[in-house]
């Protein structure tokens, strides 16, 4: 029997894999950078671009391994691309749509559809962010003064959206591999009837 199309918008398991998730995780994102900002942020200023820039005290959380120091990001992963507002808001739009497509036809993939929520977190609380404030609100420090070969060895700080986002990545490419197309060229999840 032929899936239906939209069968998971339906199915309560897979709409509490990924749901749940999603929920979850923006929530987790939301409430750090929250307490984060609150209780680190010594101040404000714009540079010269415009960009809006804090002051920030530094928690040494595991000491030399894993700090707190709150900062702005105008840019995507990584600060790539500062000014690009409106190019990121619409790109983390065609990522929510593209997220939608790909829990439609997931069938009883609940790892997958989990995986999916992670990334559906990561873009909502970043897009959040970007709509609200204009920027990104990072705070996590790893790996702060450690060096190879005399450069930084993680010079980046980031935050819980941008961790789900980069786990999910990682976890999608994985599932890929344990996951792909039959001999037939259909998806293994084809000719399930989702209940």
């Amino acid at each position: 029997m032929a899936r239906r199309p939209f069968a998971n918008f339906f199915s309560p398991l897979a709409l509490s894999c990924f749901l749940l998730t999603t929920v979850i995780g923006l929530a987790l994102d939301q409430w750090t950078k929250v307490e984060a900002f609150s209780r680190l942020k010594t101040g404000e200023w714009v540079d010269r671009q415009g960009v809006p820039r804090v002051d920030s005290n530094t928690y040494e959380f595991i000491p030399g391994w894993l700090h707190f120091h709150v900062t702005t990001n105008p840019g995507a992963v990584f600060g790539v691309g500062p000014g690009k507002r409106t190019l990121f808001i619409t790109v983390s739009l065609a990522a929510i749509v593209f997220i939608f497509y790909l829990f439609s036809v997931s069938g009883r993939q609940r790892g997958y559809q989990i995986i999916l929520g992670m990334l559906m977190a990561g873009v909502l609380g970043n897009l959040y962010d970007r709509a609200k404030f204009g920027y990104v609100r990072d705070m996590i420090l790893a790996l702060p003064g450690k060096y190879v070969f005399g450069h930084e060895a993680f010079p980046w700080i980031f935050n819980i959206a941008d961790s789900l986002l980069c786990t999910g990545v990682a976890l999608m490419i994985l599932h890929s591999f344990f996951h792909s197309e039959g001999k037939s060229g259909k998806p293994a999840t084809a000719g399930r009837a989702e209940t």
